[in-house]
Protein backbone atom coordinates (compact mmCIF):
# COMPACT_ATOMS: atom_id res chain seq x y z
CA UNK A 1 0.00 0.00 0.00
CA UNK A 2 2.59 2.19 -0.36
CA UNK A 3 1.90 3.67 -3.19
CA UNK A 4 -1.37 5.32 -1.72
CA UNK A 5 0.90 7.52 0.36
CA UNK A 6 3.73 8.55 -2.05
CA UNK A 7 6.14 6.09 -0.65
CA UNK A 8 6.86 4.67 -4.51
CA UNK A 9 6.59 7.12 -6.88
CA UNK A 10 6.14 4.88 -9.87
CA UNK A 11 3.13 4.54 -11.53
CA UNK A 12 2.62 0.87 -12.39
CA UNK A 13 -0.27 -1.25 -10.78
CA UNK A 14 0.71 -2.77 -7.34
CA UNK A 15 0.76 -6.54 -7.83
CA UNK A 16 -0.34 -9.37 -5.81
CA UNK A 17 1.94 -9.83 -2.46
CA UNK A 18 3.16 -13.38 -1.32
CA UNK A 19 1.65 -14.83 1.34
CA UNK A 20 4.42 -13.31 3.52
CA UNK A 21 2.22 -10.91 4.04
CA UNK A 22 2.25 -7.09 3.03
CA UNK A 23 4.14 -5.99 6.19
CA UNK A 24 7.17 -7.75 5.26
CA UNK A 25 6.81 -6.40 1.57
CA UNK A 26 6.29 -2.58 3.03
CA UNK A 27 9.19 -3.60 4.65
CA UNK A 28 11.56 -4.86 2.35
CA UNK A 29 10.12 -2.18 -0.38
CA UNK A 30 11.34 0.81 2.57
CA UNK A 31 14.26 -0.75 3.47
CA UNK A 32 15.29 -0.88 -0.70
CA UNK A 33 14.48 3.01 -1.06
CA UNK A 34 15.95 4.39 1.61
CA UNK A 35 19.24 2.12 0.57
CA UNK A 36 19.28 3.78 -2.51
CA UNK A 37 18.31 7.29 -0.96
CA UNK A 38 20.93 6.67 1.67
CA UNK A 39 22.08 8.37 5.06
CA UNK A 40 19.42 10.35 6.96
CA UNK A 41 17.73 11.77 4.38
CA UNK A 42 15.84 8.01 3.97
CA UNK A 43 15.17 7.83 7.19
CA UNK A 44 13.41 10.71 7.68
CA UNK A 45 11.19 10.66 4.87
CA UNK A 46 9.09 8.15 7.29
CA UNK A 47 8.72 10.56 9.22
CA UNK A 48 7.22 12.97 7.08
CA UNK A 49 3.22 14.18 6.11
CA UNK A 50 2.21 13.81 2.41
CA UNK A 51 -1.43 15.31 1.80
CA UNK A 52 -0.86 14.09 -1.86
CA UNK A 53 -0.60 11.04 -0.71
CA UNK A 54 -3.54 10.29 1.82
CA UNK A 55 -5.48 12.34 -1.29
CA UNK A 56 -4.49 9.57 -3.76
CA UNK A 57 -5.35 7.23 -0.86
CA UNK A 58 -8.44 8.58 -0.61
CA UNK A 59 -9.23 8.78 -4.79
CA UNK A 60 -7.65 5.50 -5.08
CA UNK A 61 -10.37 3.96 -2.41
CA UNK A 62 -12.90 5.68 -4.14
CA UNK A 63 -12.15 4.26 -7.34
CA UNK A 64 -11.79 1.18 -5.71
CA UNK A 65 -15.22 0.61 -4.34
CA UNK A 66 -16.68 1.83 -7.38
CA UNK A 67 -14.66 -0.84 -9.56
CA UNK A 68 -16.16 -3.85 -10.33
CA UNK A 69 -13.71 -5.83 -8.81
CA UNK A 70 -14.20 -4.57 -5.30
CA UNK A 71 -15.45 -7.83 -3.99
CA UNK A 72 -13.02 -9.49 -5.55
CA UNK A 73 -10.47 -7.56 -4.24
CA UNK A 74 -11.93 -8.30 -0.43
CA UNK A 75 -12.08 -11.97 -1.06
CA UNK A 76 -8.59 -11.75 -2.45
CA UNK A 77 -7.54 -10.21 0.55
CA UNK A 78 -9.67 -12.49 2.81
CA UNK A 79 -8.16 -15.54 0.95
CA UNK A 80 -4.51 -13.95 1.35
CA UNK A 81 -5.36 -13.10 5.31
CA UNK A 82 -6.47 -17.00 5.40
CA UNK A 83 -3.82 -18.53 3.72
CA UNK A 84 -1.44 -16.42 5.90
CA UNK A 85 -3.04 -17.78 8.74
CA UNK A 86 -2.74 -21.54 7.67
CA UNK A 87 1.04 -21.14 6.33
CA UNK A 88 1.41 -20.04 10.50
CA UNK A 89 -0.55 -22.86 11.33
CA UNK A 90 1.53 -24.69 9.53
CA UNK A 91 4.69 -23.64 10.69
CA UNK A 92 3.49 -24.29 14.50
CA UNK A 93 2.56 -27.58 13.65
CA UNK A 94 6.01 -28.15 11.83
CA UNK A 95 7.77 -26.32 14.56
CA UNK A 96 5.99 -28.31 17.21
CA UNK A 97 6.38 -31.71 15.02
CA UNK A 98 9.98 -30.32 15.47
CA UNK A 99 9.91 -30.00 18.60
CA UNK A 100 8.62 -33.45 19.60
CA UNK A 101 10.95 -35.35 17.12
CA UNK A 102 13.88 -33.39 18.77
CA UNK A 103 12.47 -35.10 21.88
CA UNK A 104 11.92 -38.48 20.69
CA UNK A 105 15.47 -38.41 19.39
CA UNK A 106 17.22 -36.85 22.09
CA UNK A 107 15.34 -40.33 24.18
CA UNK A 108 16.43 -42.16 21.37
CA UNK A 109 20.05 -41.28 22.37
CA UNK A 110 19.61 -41.36 25.85
CA UNK A 111 18.08 -44.96 25.42
CA UNK A 112 20.99 -46.08 23.25
CA UNK A 113 23.76 -44.01 25.74
CA UNK A 114 22.06 -46.16 28.65
CA UNK A 115 22.09 -49.17 26.63
CA UNK A 116 25.94 -49.27 25.77
CA UNK A 117 26.36 -47.83 29.26
CA UNK A 118 24.77 -51.07 30.22
CA UNK A 119 26.28 -53.33 27.88
CA UNK A 120 29.70 -52.24 28.82
CA UNK A 121 28.61 -52.90 32.56
CA UNK A 122 27.83 -56.15 31.31
CA UNK A 123 31.05 -56.50 29.76
CA UNK A 124 33.30 -55.44 32.62
CA UNK A 125 31.48 -58.04 34.72
CA UNK A 126 31.90 -61.10 32.53
CA UNK A 127 35.56 -59.04 32.28
CA UNK A 128 35.62 -59.26 35.98
CA UNK A 129 34.46 -62.72 35.94
CA UNK A 130 36.27 -63.91 33.97
CA UNK A 131 39.22 -62.66 35.11
CA UNK A 132 38.02 -64.06 38.78
CA UNK A 133 37.76 -67.37 36.88
CA UNK A 134 41.21 -66.70 36.00
CA UNK A 135 42.32 -66.22 39.42
CA UNK A 136 40.64 -69.35 41.42
CA UNK A 137 41.74 -71.74 38.51
CA UNK A 138 45.03 -70.51 38.88
CA UNK A 139 44.87 -70.84 42.81
CA UNK A 140 43.39 -74.66 42.25
CA UNK A 141 45.79 -75.36 39.81
CA UNK A 142 48.96 -73.69 41.86
CA UNK A 143 47.27 -76.03 44.91
CA UNK A 144 47.26 -78.70 42.84
CA UNK A 145 50.74 -78.64 41.69
CA UNK A 146 51.68 -78.06 45.14
CA UNK A 147 49.73 -80.92 45.84
CA UNK A 148 51.58 -82.95 43.49
CA UNK A 149 54.88 -81.69 44.61
CA UNK A 150 54.48 -82.49 47.77
CA UNK A 151 52.60 -86.01 47.13
CA UNK A 152 55.97 -86.81 44.45
CA UNK A 153 58.13 -85.76 47.53
CA UNK A 154 56.83 -87.57 49.86
CA UNK A 155 56.58 -90.69 47.43
CA UNK A 156 60.21 -90.16 46.38
CA UNK A 157 61.05 -90.31 49.80
CA UNK A 158 59.05 -93.74 50.55
CA UNK A 159 60.47 -95.22 47.54
CA UNK A 160 64.36 -94.15 48.62
CA UNK A 161 63.24 -95.43 52.15
CA UNK A 162 62.16 -98.57 50.74
CA UNK A 163 65.11 -99.14 48.55
CA UNK A 164 67.17 -98.41 52.05
CA UNK A 165 65.51 -101.28 53.46
CA UNK A 166 65.70 -103.61 50.93
CA UNK A 167 69.03 -103.04 50.49
CA UNK A 168 69.76 -103.49 54.30
CA UNK A 169 67.97 -106.37 54.25
CA UNK A 170 69.56 -108.41 50.48
CA UNK A 171 72.66 -107.29 53.04
CA UNK A 172 71.35 -108.80 55.97
CA UNK A 173 70.68 -112.09 53.79
CA UNK A 174 73.61 -112.61 51.94
CA UNK A 175 75.53 -112.22 55.27
CA UNK A 176 73.48 -114.90 56.42
CA UNK A 177 73.72 -116.92 53.21
CA UNK A 178 77.24 -116.60 53.18
CA UNK A 179 78.38 -117.62 56.55
CA UNK A 180 75.64 -120.88 56.15
CA UNK A 181 77.44 -121.68 53.55
CA UNK A 182 81.21 -121.27 54.98
CA UNK A 183 79.34 -123.44 57.99
CA UNK A 184 78.00 -125.87 55.46
CA UNK A 185 81.36 -126.21 53.89
CA UNK A 186 83.00 -126.73 56.83
CA UNK A 187 80.74 -129.56 57.80
CA UNK A 188 81.12 -130.98 54.18
CA UNK A 189 84.69 -130.73 54.60
CA UNK A 190 84.78 -132.40 58.12
CA UNK A 191 82.71 -135.10 57.15
CA UNK A 192 84.51 -136.17 53.83
CA UNK A 193 87.88 -136.14 55.55
CA UNK A 194 86.18 -138.62 57.89
CA UNK A 195 84.95 -140.74 55.65
CA UNK A 196 88.42 -140.45 53.78
CA UNK A 197 89.78 -141.32 57.08
CA UNK A 198 87.39 -144.73 57.58
CA UNK A 199 87.65 -145.73 53.73
CA UNK A 200 91.77 -145.72 54.09
CA UNK A 201 91.17 -147.56 57.55
CA UNK A 202 88.31 -150.39 56.17
CA UNK A 203 89.69 -150.94 53.02
CA UNK A 204 91.42 -154.42 52.75
CA UNK A 205 87.84 -154.84 54.54
CA UNK A 206 85.62 -154.07 51.80
CA UNK A 207 88.10 -155.56 49.03
CA UNK A 208 87.42 -159.11 51.06
CA UNK A 209 83.69 -158.69 50.99
CA UNK A 210 83.48 -157.90 47.31
CA UNK A 211 85.35 -160.41 46.28
CA UNK A 212 83.27 -163.29 48.40
CA UNK A 213 80.32 -161.30 46.73
CA UNK A 214 81.56 -162.58 43.28
CA UNK A 215 82.50 -165.59 44.02
CA UNK A 216 79.38 -166.92 45.40
CA UNK A 217 77.56 -165.16 42.48
CA UNK A 218 79.46 -166.91 39.87
CA UNK A 219 78.94 -170.12 41.48
CA UNK A 220 75.23 -169.60 41.64
CA UNK A 221 75.02 -168.58 37.98
CA UNK A 222 76.72 -171.41 36.79
CA UNK A 223 74.88 -174.29 38.81
CA UNK A 224 71.18 -171.94 36.98
CA UNK A 225 72.71 -172.27 33.13
CA UNK A 226 73.93 -176.17 34.04
CA UNK A 227 70.09 -177.16 35.41
CA UNK A 228 68.09 -175.17 32.66
CA UNK A 229 70.27 -176.69 29.72
CA UNK A 230 69.50 -180.31 31.71
CA UNK A 231 66.18 -179.50 31.64
CA UNK A 232 65.73 -178.02 27.55
CA UNK A 233 67.97 -181.31 26.61
CA UNK A 234 65.97 -183.59 28.44
CA UNK A 235 62.50 -182.11 27.05
CA UNK A 236 64.10 -181.52 23.57
CA UNK A 237 64.96 -185.10 23.67
CA UNK A 238 61.30 -186.24 24.50
CA UNK A 239 59.95 -184.16 21.85
CA UNK A 240 62.11 -185.65 19.17
CA UNK A 241 61.27 -189.24 20.41
CA UNK A 242 57.54 -187.90 19.82
CA UNK A 243 56.64 -187.94 16.17
CA UNK A 244 53.00 -187.22 16.44
CA UNK A 245 53.96 -184.22 19.02
CA UNK A 246 56.52 -182.85 16.13
CA UNK A 247 53.75 -183.37 13.60
CA UNK A 248 50.84 -181.29 15.67
CA UNK A 249 53.24 -178.63 16.33
CA UNK A 250 54.41 -177.64 13.15
CA UNK A 251 50.54 -178.39 11.80
CA UNK A 252 50.18 -175.63 14.82
CA UNK A 253 52.26 -172.97 14.08
CA UNK A 254 51.53 -173.08 10.44
CA UNK A 255 47.68 -172.47 11.43
CA UNK A 256 49.02 -169.48 13.16
CA UNK A 257 50.61 -167.63 10.74
CA UNK A 258 48.22 -168.35 7.96
CA UNK A 259 45.59 -167.46 10.44
CA UNK A 260 47.56 -163.97 11.20
CA UNK A 261 48.31 -163.27 7.72
CA UNK A 262 44.85 -164.02 6.60
CA UNK A 263 43.41 -161.61 9.15
CA UNK A 264 45.66 -158.60 8.99
CA UNK A 265 44.91 -158.31 4.62
CA UNK A 266 41.28 -159.01 4.81
CA UNK A 267 40.52 -156.43 7.70
CA UNK A 268 42.67 -154.43 5.76
CA UNK A 269 40.53 -155.08 2.67
CA UNK A 270 37.53 -154.87 4.83
CA UNK A 271 38.36 -151.48 6.02
CA UNK A 272 39.36 -149.82 2.68
CA UNK A 273 35.46 -151.45 1.45
CA UNK A 274 34.13 -149.77 4.66
CA UNK A 275 35.61 -146.36 4.20
CA UNK A 276 34.65 -146.18 0.35
CA UNK A 277 31.02 -147.08 1.14
CA UNK A 278 30.29 -145.51 4.54
CA UNK A 279 33.13 -142.88 4.91
CA UNK A 280 34.69 -140.59 2.95
CA UNK A 281 38.55 -139.69 2.18
CA UNK A 282 40.91 -137.76 4.44
CA UNK A 283 41.35 -134.99 0.94
CA UNK A 284 37.69 -134.57 0.56
CA UNK A 285 36.62 -131.17 2.78
CA UNK A 286 32.65 -130.99 1.75
CA UNK A 287 30.38 -133.39 -0.17
CA UNK A 288 26.63 -133.90 -0.74
CA UNK A 289 27.26 -137.34 -0.85
CA UNK A 290 25.79 -138.74 2.45
CA UNK A 291 27.29 -141.63 4.11
CA UNK A 292 26.30 -144.02 7.42
CA UNK A 293 28.05 -142.11 10.13
CA UNK A 294 26.60 -138.76 8.74
CA UNK A 295 22.71 -140.12 9.20
CA UNK A 296 23.50 -141.30 12.46
CA UNK A 297 25.10 -137.92 13.75
CA UNK A 298 22.66 -135.59 12.66
CA UNK A 299 20.01 -137.59 10.73
CA UNK A 300 17.65 -134.30 10.80
CA UNK A 301 20.08 -132.29 9.01
CA UNK A 302 21.26 -135.10 6.50
CA UNK A 303 17.73 -135.67 5.64
CA UNK A 304 17.32 -132.10 4.78
CA UNK A 305 20.08 -131.94 2.61
CA UNK A 306 19.44 -135.40 0.89
CA UNK A 307 16.35 -134.00 -0.24
CA UNK A 308 17.66 -130.49 -0.99
CA UNK A 309 20.34 -132.46 -3.44
CA UNK A 310 17.86 -134.37 -4.84
CA UNK A 311 15.74 -131.64 -6.21
CA UNK A 312 17.00 -130.16 -9.22
CA UNK A 313 18.20 -126.24 -9.52
CA UNK A 314 18.70 -123.56 -12.06
CA UNK A 315 22.83 -124.40 -12.81
CA UNK A 316 22.84 -120.15 -12.25
CA UNK A 317 21.23 -119.83 -9.49
CA UNK A 318 22.82 -117.29 -7.62
CA UNK A 319 25.69 -117.03 -9.79
CA UNK A 320 25.96 -113.71 -11.26
CA UNK A 321 28.45 -113.30 -14.14
CA UNK A 322 28.92 -111.97 -17.42
CA UNK A 323 26.08 -112.64 -20.12
CA UNK A 324 27.79 -114.34 -22.40
CA UNK A 325 30.03 -116.63 -19.70
CA UNK A 326 26.54 -117.09 -18.33
CA UNK A 327 25.06 -118.50 -21.71
CA UNK A 328 28.65 -121.02 -21.73
CA UNK A 329 28.00 -122.40 -18.42
CA UNK A 330 24.21 -123.12 -19.24
CA UNK A 331 25.54 -125.04 -21.98
CA UNK A 332 28.21 -126.96 -20.11
CA UNK A 333 25.46 -127.67 -17.48
CA UNK A 334 23.15 -128.78 -20.10
CA UNK A 335 25.48 -130.75 -21.66
CA UNK A 336 26.59 -132.26 -18.16
CA UNK A 337 23.31 -133.31 -17.16
CA UNK A 338 22.38 -135.24 -20.24
CA UNK A 339 25.61 -136.84 -20.40
CA UNK A 340 24.47 -138.14 -16.62
CA UNK A 341 20.91 -139.27 -18.27
CA UNK A 342 22.94 -141.18 -21.29
CA UNK A 343 25.44 -142.57 -19.18
CA UNK A 344 28.17 -141.03 -21.36
CA UNK A 345 31.30 -139.89 -20.72
CA UNK A 346 32.17 -136.88 -18.53
CA UNK A 347 33.99 -134.39 -20.07
CA UNK A 348 37.22 -132.74 -17.77
CA UNK A 349 37.17 -128.55 -17.53
CA UNK A 350 39.35 -126.31 -16.26
CA UNK A 351 38.01 -122.98 -14.14
CA UNK A 352 40.61 -119.90 -14.12
CA UNK A 353 40.61 -116.38 -12.95
CA UNK A 354 41.10 -114.44 -10.17
CA UNK A 355 39.98 -115.08 -6.51
CA UNK A 356 36.20 -114.91 -5.80
CA UNK A 357 34.61 -114.69 -9.48
CA UNK A 358 32.45 -117.85 -8.52
CA UNK A 359 34.05 -120.47 -9.37
CA UNK A 360 33.33 -123.27 -6.37
CA UNK A 361 29.60 -121.70 -6.15
CA UNK A 362 29.14 -123.07 -10.07
CA UNK A 363 30.70 -126.15 -9.23
CA UNK A 364 28.16 -127.19 -6.94
CA UNK A 365 25.34 -125.53 -9.13
CA UNK A 366 26.17 -127.62 -12.01
CA UNK A 367 26.32 -130.93 -9.36
CA UNK A 368 23.13 -130.29 -8.35
CA UNK A 369 21.46 -129.36 -11.85
CA UNK A 370 22.77 -132.65 -13.46
CA UNK A 371 21.69 -134.94 -10.21
CA UNK A 372 24.96 -135.41 -9.27
CA UNK A 373 27.04 -135.78 -6.11
CA UNK A 374 30.02 -133.25 -5.65
CA UNK A 375 32.66 -133.30 -3.75
CA UNK A 376 35.52 -130.51 -2.99
CA UNK A 377 39.01 -131.17 -2.33
CA UNK A 378 41.93 -128.57 -2.03
CA UNK A 379 44.89 -128.69 -3.51
CA UNK A 380 46.58 -127.10 -0.62
CA UNK A 381 45.72 -130.42 1.34
CA UNK A 382 47.88 -132.17 -0.76
CA UNK A 383 51.35 -130.75 -0.84
CA UNK A 384 52.00 -131.83 3.52
CA UNK A 385 50.88 -135.30 3.08
CA UNK A 386 54.89 -136.08 1.52
CA UNK A 387 54.29 -139.71 1.31
CA UNK A 388 51.33 -140.05 2.28
CA UNK A 389 49.71 -138.19 -0.56
CA UNK A 390 49.71 -140.95 -3.02
CA UNK A 391 47.76 -143.37 -0.94
CA UNK A 392 44.99 -140.20 -0.46
CA UNK A 393 45.24 -139.85 -3.82
CA UNK A 394 43.82 -143.45 -4.98
CA UNK A 395 42.10 -143.70 -1.93
CA UNK A 396 39.73 -140.74 -2.99
CA UNK A 397 39.34 -141.82 -7.07
CA UNK A 398 38.39 -145.07 -5.38
CA UNK A 399 35.75 -143.78 -3.29
CA UNK A 400 34.35 -141.68 -6.56
CA UNK A 401 34.04 -144.52 -8.08
CA UNK A 402 32.06 -146.04 -6.48
CA UNK A 403 29.26 -143.09 -6.71
CA UNK A 404 25.69 -144.32 -8.63
CA UNK A 405 24.60 -141.10 -8.98
CA UNK A 406 27.99 -139.53 -10.57
CA UNK A 407 30.59 -137.56 -8.67
CA UNK A 408 31.56 -133.77 -9.66
CA UNK A 409 35.08 -133.92 -8.12
CA UNK A 410 35.79 -130.13 -7.75
CA UNK A 411 39.68 -129.28 -6.97
CA UNK A 412 40.24 -126.04 -5.48
CA UNK A 413 43.69 -124.14 -5.85
CA UNK A 414 44.83 -127.13 -8.19
CA UNK A 415 47.97 -125.73 -9.04
CA UNK A 416 49.03 -125.92 -5.45
CA UNK A 417 50.11 -129.58 -6.35
CA UNK A 418 49.93 -130.24 -10.07
CA UNK A 419 53.00 -127.63 -10.92
CA UNK A 420 55.18 -128.84 -13.64
CA UNK A 421 57.61 -131.25 -13.05
CA UNK A 422 61.03 -130.33 -14.10
CA UNK A 423 60.53 -127.16 -11.20
CA UNK A 424 63.58 -127.70 -8.93
CA UNK A 425 61.06 -127.09 -5.84
CA UNK A 426 58.95 -129.49 -6.21
CA UNK A 427 60.16 -132.86 -3.83
CA UNK A 428 59.58 -136.19 -4.99
CA UNK A 429 56.96 -136.91 -2.81
CA UNK A 430 54.82 -134.24 -4.84
CA UNK A 431 56.27 -135.49 -7.91
CA UNK A 432 55.22 -139.11 -7.06
CA UNK A 433 51.70 -137.77 -6.06
CA UNK A 434 51.52 -136.15 -9.06
CA UNK A 435 52.18 -139.43 -10.95
CA UNK A 436 49.23 -140.81 -9.25
CA UNK A 437 47.05 -138.14 -9.84
CA UNK A 438 47.89 -138.34 -13.45
CA UNK A 439 47.72 -142.38 -13.90
CA UNK A 440 43.71 -142.09 -12.29
CA UNK A 441 43.01 -139.07 -14.79
CA UNK A 442 44.59 -140.77 -17.97
CA UNK A 443 40.80 -141.77 -19.42
CA UNK A 444 37.98 -140.33 -19.04
CA UNK A 445 35.16 -141.49 -17.07
CA UNK A 446 31.37 -142.42 -16.40
CA UNK A 447 31.57 -142.31 -12.62
CA UNK A 448 33.39 -138.89 -11.90
CA UNK A 449 33.63 -135.93 -14.12
CA UNK A 450 36.72 -133.66 -12.57
CA UNK A 451 36.73 -129.79 -12.42
CA UNK A 452 39.85 -127.60 -11.57
CA UNK A 453 39.83 -124.18 -10.43
CA UNK A 454 43.11 -122.06 -10.67
CA UNK A 455 43.93 -118.67 -10.05
CA UNK A 456 47.45 -119.34 -12.13
CA UNK A 457 46.87 -122.18 -14.70
CA UNK A 458 49.81 -121.58 -16.55
CA UNK A 459 51.63 -123.18 -13.82
CA UNK A 460 50.28 -126.78 -14.57
CA UNK A 461 52.08 -129.19 -16.10
CA UNK A 462 51.79 -129.95 -19.81
CA UNK A 463 50.26 -133.76 -18.75
CA UNK A 464 47.40 -131.66 -16.87
CA UNK A 465 46.65 -129.56 -19.17
CA UNK A 466 46.18 -132.85 -21.85
CA UNK A 467 43.86 -134.20 -19.69
CA UNK A 468 41.48 -130.86 -19.86
CA UNK A 469 38.57 -130.72 -22.30
CA UNK A 470 37.36 -127.21 -21.59
CA UNK A 471 38.63 -124.04 -20.57
CA UNK A 472 36.52 -121.27 -19.06
CA UNK A 473 37.47 -118.17 -18.02
CA UNK A 474 36.09 -116.32 -14.70
CA UNK A 475 37.03 -112.33 -14.78
CA UNK A 476 36.13 -109.64 -12.27
CA UNK A 477 32.83 -108.16 -12.66
CA UNK A 478 32.40 -105.13 -14.73
CA UNK A 479 29.98 -102.11 -13.82
CA UNK A 480 26.22 -104.17 -14.74
CA UNK A 481 27.34 -107.29 -12.98
CA UNK A 482 28.36 -105.05 -10.56
CA UNK A 483 24.95 -103.75 -10.06
CA UNK A 484 23.63 -107.13 -10.01
CA UNK A 485 25.45 -108.57 -7.15
CA UNK A 486 25.11 -105.42 -5.11
CA UNK A 487 20.98 -105.42 -5.15
CA UNK A 488 21.38 -109.16 -4.71
CA UNK A 489 23.53 -108.73 -1.73
CA UNK A 490 21.88 -105.70 -0.11
CA UNK A 491 18.39 -107.52 -0.47
CA UNK A 492 19.76 -110.59 0.91
CA UNK A 493 21.59 -108.77 4.04
CA UNK A 494 19.72 -105.79 4.67
CA UNK A 495 16.67 -105.88 3.31
CA UNK A 496 15.14 -109.05 3.75
CA UNK A 497 16.71 -109.33 7.80
CA UNK A 498 14.87 -105.66 8.12
CA UNK A 499 11.38 -106.74 6.50
CA UNK A 500 11.21 -110.04 8.97
CA UNK A 501 11.55 -108.14 11.92
CA UNK A 502 13.00 -110.37 14.24
CA UNK A 503 16.20 -109.19 13.52
CA UNK A 504 18.09 -106.28 15.67
CA UNK A 505 18.23 -104.65 12.06
CA UNK A 506 16.04 -101.31 10.77
CA UNK A 507 16.92 -99.43 7.76
CA UNK A 508 16.83 -95.92 7.40
CA UNK A 509 14.59 -93.68 4.54
CA UNK A 510 17.02 -93.23 1.57
CA UNK A 511 16.57 -94.14 -2.05
CA UNK A 512 17.81 -97.61 -2.41
CA UNK A 513 18.42 -98.13 -5.87
CA UNK A 514 20.65 -94.48 -6.53
CA UNK A 515 22.90 -95.47 -3.67
CA UNK A 516 23.37 -98.97 -5.15
CA UNK A 517 23.97 -97.92 -8.80
CA UNK A 518 26.49 -95.49 -7.05
CA UNK A 519 27.95 -98.25 -5.01
CA UNK A 520 28.34 -100.15 -7.87
CA UNK A 521 30.37 -97.43 -9.51
CA UNK A 522 32.85 -97.00 -6.80
CA UNK A 523 33.88 -101.11 -6.13
CA UNK A 524 35.46 -101.31 -9.64
CA UNK A 525 37.95 -104.45 -9.31
CA UNK A 526 36.11 -106.06 -6.62
CA UNK A 527 35.03 -109.64 -6.79
CA UNK A 528 31.75 -111.16 -6.09
CA UNK A 529 32.82 -112.75 -2.32
CA UNK A 530 34.12 -108.96 -1.84
CA UNK A 531 31.33 -107.37 -2.64
CA UNK A 532 29.04 -110.57 -0.21
CA UNK A 533 31.83 -109.79 2.30
CA UNK A 534 30.51 -105.97 2.00
CA UNK A 535 26.69 -106.58 2.12
CA UNK A 536 27.86 -108.47 5.75
CA UNK A 537 29.61 -105.71 7.23
CA UNK A 538 26.63 -103.70 6.29
CA UNK A 539 24.24 -105.96 8.09
CA UNK A 540 27.45 -105.69 10.77
CA UNK A 541 27.33 -102.21 11.04
CA UNK A 542 23.25 -101.88 12.19
CA UNK A 543 23.95 -104.39 14.49
CA UNK A 544 26.32 -102.53 16.06
CA UNK A 545 24.71 -99.30 15.81
CA UNK A 546 22.89 -98.14 19.67
CA UNK A 547 19.37 -98.49 18.24
CA UNK A 548 19.97 -100.66 14.99
CA UNK A 549 19.47 -98.28 12.35
CA UNK A 550 21.75 -98.57 8.99
CA UNK A 551 21.83 -95.66 7.37
CA UNK A 552 23.12 -94.38 3.73
CA UNK A 553 26.15 -92.56 5.57
CA UNK A 554 27.14 -95.78 7.71
CA UNK A 555 26.86 -97.93 3.89
CA UNK A 556 29.01 -95.69 2.36
CA UNK A 557 31.56 -95.63 4.95
CA UNK A 558 31.52 -99.13 4.86
CA UNK A 559 32.14 -99.32 0.73
CA UNK A 560 35.21 -96.78 1.44
CA UNK A 561 36.51 -99.11 3.80
CA UNK A 562 36.56 -102.07 1.60
CA UNK A 563 37.90 -100.24 -1.10
CA UNK A 564 40.82 -99.03 0.93
CA UNK A 565 41.23 -102.41 1.90
CA UNK A 566 41.30 -103.63 -1.79
CA UNK A 567 43.55 -101.51 -2.18
CA UNK A 568 46.14 -102.26 0.13
CA UNK A 569 45.59 -106.19 -0.98
CA UNK A 570 46.91 -105.20 -4.96
CA UNK A 571 49.90 -103.57 -2.84
CA UNK A 572 50.79 -106.69 -0.86
CA UNK A 573 49.90 -108.39 -4.31
CA UNK A 574 52.66 -106.10 -6.21
CA UNK A 575 54.93 -106.36 -3.75
CA UNK A 576 55.09 -110.53 -3.15
CA UNK A 577 55.16 -110.52 -7.52
CA UNK A 578 58.28 -108.00 -7.20
CA UNK A 579 59.78 -110.46 -4.92
CA UNK A 580 59.08 -113.46 -6.33
CA UNK A 581 60.81 -111.85 -10.10
CA UNK A 582 63.77 -110.53 -7.54
CA UNK A 583 64.32 -113.74 -5.60
CA UNK A 584 66.04 -116.20 -8.43
CA UNK A 585 68.22 -113.65 -9.83
CA UNK A 586 70.45 -112.84 -6.21
CA UNK A 587 71.23 -116.74 -5.98
CA UNK A 588 72.79 -116.28 -9.45
CA UNK A 589 74.61 -113.67 -9.60
CA UNK A 590 75.98 -115.21 -6.47
CA UNK A 591 77.01 -118.09 -7.84
CA UNK A 592 78.67 -116.37 -10.53
CA UNK A 593 80.74 -114.40 -7.98
CA UNK A 594 81.86 -117.85 -6.29
CA UNK A 595 82.44 -119.40 -9.37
Amino acid sequence: MSWLFGYNKTDHIPQMQSPSGPAGAEGAGGGAGGAADGGVEGKMRAYQFDSSALERAAKAAKDLEASKFAKDALDLSKLQETTKQMDLQKQMKEYESHLEQMKIEGKRVEYEEKRKMMAEETKQHQQRAQYQDQLSRRRYEDQLMQQQRTNEENLRKQEESVVKQEALRRKTLEQEMDMRAKSDMKRIEAEMKGKAILERENRDIYLEQIKLKAAEERVTVIESIKTAGQVIGTGFKEFISDWDRVSATAVGFTLIAGGIYSAKHGINIIGRTIESRIGKPSLVRDTSRLNFLDILKHPIHTSKRFYLSRRPEDALKGVILKPTLEERLRDVAIATKNTKKNKGLYRNILFYGPPGTGKTLFAKRLAQHSGMDYAILSGGDVTPMGREGVTAIHKTFNWANTSRRGLLLFVDEADAFLRKRSSEQMSEDLRATLNAFLYRTGEQSNKFMLVLASNTPEQFDWAINDRLDELVAFELPELEERQRLVRLYFDQFVLQPAAQGKRRLKLDKFDYNETCNKIAQLIDGLSGREISKLGVSWQASAYASHDGLLTEQMIMERVYDSIEQHKHKLEWQADEERTKRSGPLVPKSTSHAVI
